[in-house]
C-alpha cells in the first residue's frame, strides 16, 4: 500500500518545532525510519551563546552509491496566531490544502521524501545507501545543525555521493524550478565615531552622521558586476541605519549602519571584503567595518544530477524546470563542500507567511517525483 505523504505532513505540522525546539518532529521521523530498517543517530550539538540543537541522521545500507536527502524540521514562529485562518500547528486539510506552519518550508518535502523512500524500499532491492540529514537549526543561527552534522559524518567515515535538499524551490507550479546553486552572502557592520555635543555649538563636536551618509552613498553607487553564466548580478542592500539619538538638540557620538551583499561567482567573501574596504577608503573618512560571510557562492554544474531530476519532473508534470541559482541561502551552502547538491521541493509561495499551506495534489505528485529520482539514481 502506497504511503500517504499528507498524513505524514499533518503529523509533522502538529509538532511545534519552532527553532530551536525539537517539538517531537525528530522523534516522529526517527520512529518511522527505525521501523523501516534505518540506523538512526540523534546528534545534539552545543556552542557558546547559542541554544543546544537536536538533529537526526538516519541511514539504510552500507554500500555506495549513497543518496542523501537533507532538510530541516524547525520552522519560523507563526507570529500573530489570531491572524491565521486555522491553527498553525493543527495540520488541517481544507479546500485541497494541507495547512500549517512549515507545510512548505519544509515539512512538506520531508513528508514527501519519507513516503517516497518507504514505497521505493518496499518495491525495489536497495543497491547502495539512502540517508536523511535532518536538522533543527536551519531557520536559526545554523551553528549547531548541518555544519556540525557534516563534521560528524566525516569523523565517522560517512561519504555521500549526492545530496538532494528539499527546500521549496518551485515558484508557481510544482517542478518549474530547481536550484543548482546559490549566491554567497556577506553582511557588513559599518560604524563611524564622532564626538557628542550641542547642535548650537558644532565646532565643539564632531558629527558622525554626514560621514556615514557619504560612506553609504559610495557603497550604494557601487556596481559589483553584471552577472555571470549561472548567476544574476551581485547586489548590495543597505538594511539599517541607526544613530540611537532621541534628542534633536544633541549631535550624536556614533552612527551605525548594516548592509548585506548577495554575491555571485565573480567574488569570494575575501575578495568582496577587499572591494568594499577599498571603496570606503576612497571616501577618505575614518570608519570601522566588521564583516561576516554567511556563505560562499556555489553551483553544481548542469549534468547528470540536474538531468536526472529534470527528467523525473518532466515525466510527472510535462514541464522542464528552470535551473536557477536565485533566492536566499540554505544549508546546501555547507553540503556543497562534501558532495554535489541540488535543491528541489514544493511550491514555496506561502512559506514564512500567515496561513502557510501546500496543495494536497502537489504533495502526492512530489512524492512520486522523489521516488522516480531514487529509481533513476540507483539505476545509473
Amino acid at each position: 500500500m502506497a504511503q500517504d505523504p499528507v498524513s505524514i505532513l499533518q503529523d509533522l505540522i502538529r509538532c511545534p518545532s519552532v527553532t530551536p525546539a525539537e517539538g517531537g518532529a525528530l522523534d516522529y521521523l526517527e520512529g518511522i525510519l527505525k521501523n523501516a530498517g534505518f540506523t538512526c543517530h540523534r546528534l545534539t550539538f552545543s556552542d557558546i551563546d547559542t541554544p543546544d540543537v537536536d538533529n537526526l541522521y538516519a541511514r539504510i545500507g552500507t554500500e555506495a552509491p549513497h543518496f542523501c536527502f537533507a532538510g530541516h524540521t524547525d520552522v519560523v514562529p507563526p507570529g500573530d496566531v489570531a491572524a491565521w485562518s486555522f491553527d498553525p500547528f493543527g495540520g488541517l486539510v481544507k479546500d485541497g490544502y494541507v495547512c500549517g506552519r512549515g507545510a512548505a518550508d519544509m515539512k512538506g518535502p520531508i513528508a514527501c521524501f519519507v513516503a517516497a523512500l518507504l514505497d521505493f524500499l518496499h518495491d525495489n532491492p536497495l543497491k547502495g545507501s539512502i540517508s536523511l540529514l535532518i536538522t533543527g537549526d536551519e531557520e536559526g543561527p545554523s551553528i549547531n545543525g548541518t555544519p556540525k552534522m557534516l563534521q560528524w559524518l566525516e569523523e565517522h567515515g560517512e561519504k555521500i555521493d549526492f545530496c538532494l535538499v528539499g527546500e521549496p524551490t518551485s515558484r508557481q507550479t510544482l517542478g518549474d524550478m530547481i536550484k543548482i546553486g546559490r549566491r554567497g552572502t556577506l553582511t557588513g557592520y559599518l560604524t563611524v565615531t564622532g564626538k557628542q555635543g550641542h547642535v548650537a555649538y558644532p565646532h565643539l563636536a564632531d558629527n558622525p552622521v554626514p560621514k556615514l551618509v557619504r560612506l553609504l552613498a559610495a557603497l550604494d553607487d557601487l556596481v559589483l558586476d553584471t552577472g555571470s553564466a549561472h548567476f544574476q548580478p551581485s547586489n548590495l542592500e543597505i538594511v539599517t541605519v541607526d544613530v540611537g539619538n532621541p534628542a534633536t538638540n544633541v549631535i550624536p557620538a556614533q552612527a551605525r549602519a548594516a548592509f548585506n551583499i548577495r554575491f555571485n561567482d565573480h567574488w569570494s567573501g575575501k575578495t568582496l571584503e577587499q572591494k568594499i574596504r577599498s571603496t570606503l577608503d576612497a571616501v577618505n573618512l575614518p570608519y570601522q567595518l566588521d564583516v561576516q560571510v554567511g556563505g560562499e557562492s556555489f553551483y553544481t554544474a548542469p549534468g547528470v544530477y540536474s538531468d536526472m531530476i529534470a527528467a523525473a519532473i518532466e515525466k510527472a508534470t510535462g514541464q522542464k524546470p528552470e535551473l536557477s541559482t536565485s533566492g536566499g541561502t540554505s544549508d546546501a551552502r555547507y553540503i556543497k563542500n562534501h558532495c554535489p547538491v541540488i535543491e528541489f521541493g514544493i511550491v514555496g509561495e506561502t512559506m514564512h507567511k500567515t496561513d502557510e499551506r501546500v496543495a494536497v495534489s502537489d504533495m502526492h505528485a512530489l512524492a512520486g517525483i522523489y521516488q522516480d529520482i531514487l529509481k533513476r539514481f540507483f539505476k545509473r
